[in-house]
């Protein structure tokens, strides 16, 4: 008896761990799917890795998508964020200023910095006390497709109302096997941050 009720108990358990992972995946892969260009405060540019001040291809598309955003009128300014690793001269976030200045034509006064931040949940809720001394509720934050759910998870539990308009462009959307292992990896971050309230940290890629 005591054992035939031990196998019902693990096969529930186990049962409830599949719904919770396959439903976090199909929300991660729904998200992904979702442009969201609801007019807001600011645009937030999530950080990723840079070389000396230029950003990789992974920030570059996301940097050209923010500027696409607030040329069509979603947000009168663009805020860049991701701090400095080890070595580095550059913050991803003065990188990522200084593209959309110098390369993408921004005006100097529409883009902001806030390099505080080695992960998404530090710089979201860095923007976040930025947005409050500034008076902005709403934000669009832009990264890739598969990280969009975790992001606007973030964001708005760092207090904004927040929305995601992911990029279509570079390497996280090359390849379907690509996309499957950013899936498959979100899902798993996905689950871990609901449970801990804390990062999955991924160094250099802009999804920790």
């Amino acid at each position: 008896m005591f054992g035939a009720w031990v196998v019902r108990l693990g096969a529930g358990v186990l049962l409830i761990t599949a719904l919770v992972v396959g439903g976090t995946g199909f929300r991660v892969w729904q998200v992904a799917r979702t442009d969201d260009r609801t007019t807001a405060d600011i645009v937030v540019v999530l950080g990723a890795a840079q070389y000396d001040g230029r950003p990789s291809s992974i920030l570059e598309a996301r940097l050209e998508h923010a500027k696409r955003l607030y040329e069509q009128g979603v947000a009168p300014m663009v805020v860049t964020v991701g701090g400095r690793r080890t070595g580095d001269t550059f913050t991803e976030a003065q990188a990522g200023r200084n593209y959309l200045i110098a390369e993408a034509g921004l005006p100097d006064d529409k883009v902001l910095a806030v390099d505080t931040g080695a992960d998404t949940l530090g710089s979201l809720r860095a923007v976040a006390d930025v947005a409050r001394e500034r008076g902005w509720d709403s934000a669009i934050v832009v990264t890739d497709p598969w990280h969009s759910l975790r992001a606007r998870t973030m964001a708005r539990d760092a207090g904004l109302a927040a929305w995601t308009s992911p990029t279509r462009q570079g390497p996280a959307v090359r390849t379907r096997q690509t996309q499957a292992r950013y899936i498959l990896r979100e899902t798993a971050a996905m689950v871990y941050y609901r449970l801990t309230h804390a990062p999955a940290e991924t160094p250099g890629t802009g999804v920790g």
